[in-house]
């Protein structure tokens, strides 16, 4: 559906700027924007290399399974239906964690494996379980502490205060994780 959406506005761009008479800003632009998106790229992964190590430390020091069992409580509240020794539980905990701390990329291998643990608990295959729908709730919405990619999108554009959007992010992010868990609760309540 995506590629659909892409493809309408580019041949719509290309199609307004043919009609304007305007086809040389449209090339321009287009060149600029690739040249700054591969800045951009260069930019983050440093940034992005240095967080996936503090991750893969801390899951090789042990922190990320201390985390987790501190984080029993919780696990045992939005995940009622999963086992408190299963293997889900670890990358749940580790998903949520790399989320909390605005690192989505070092969330997503982790998310993936939950949800493949998530799936080997799964009695009806191709149905999400409510443990699934919560994991994807929390995951879509989660709390951060600190947005660091986009403080760090903020940095590469030449922002004077890039970090003044942390307090806002975890407000709102905070509100829309309430929001969203009290949402599949109900939901949760309501299929019983």
């Amino acid at each position: 559906m995506l590629n659909y959406l892409w493809s309408f506005m580019i041949i719509f761009s290309i199609i307004m700027a043919i009609f304007g008479g305007d086809m040389g800003t449209l090339t321009t632009e287009m060149l600029a924007s690739s040249q700054s998106a591969v800045k951009i790229c260069f930019e983050t992964s440093g940034i992005l290399a240095m967080w996936m190590g503090i991750m893969y430390i801390a899951e090789k020091s042990g922190l990320i399974d201390a985390l987790a069992s501190r984080m029993t409580p919780i696990l045992n509240f939005l995940f009622p239906d999963v086992p408190k020794n299963h293997p889900a539980r670890k990358y749940i905990a580790t998903n949520m964690i790399a989320n909390f701390l605005g690192l989505g990329w070092a969330a997503t291998p982790p998310g993936i494996k939950a949800m493949v643990e998530l799936q080997k608990l799964n009695k009806k295959p191709g149905i999400a379980t409510n443990a699934m729908c919560m994991f994807l709730i929390i995951n879509i919405s989660s709390i951060q502490l600190i947005s660091i990619n986009m403080v760090s999108y903020r940095t590469s554009y030449g922002s004077v205060n890039p970090t003044e959007i942390v307090a806002p992010s975890i407000i709102a992010t905070t509100c829309s994780t309430i929001i969203a868990i009290m949402f599949a609760k109900m939901m949760y309540r309501k299929e019983r």
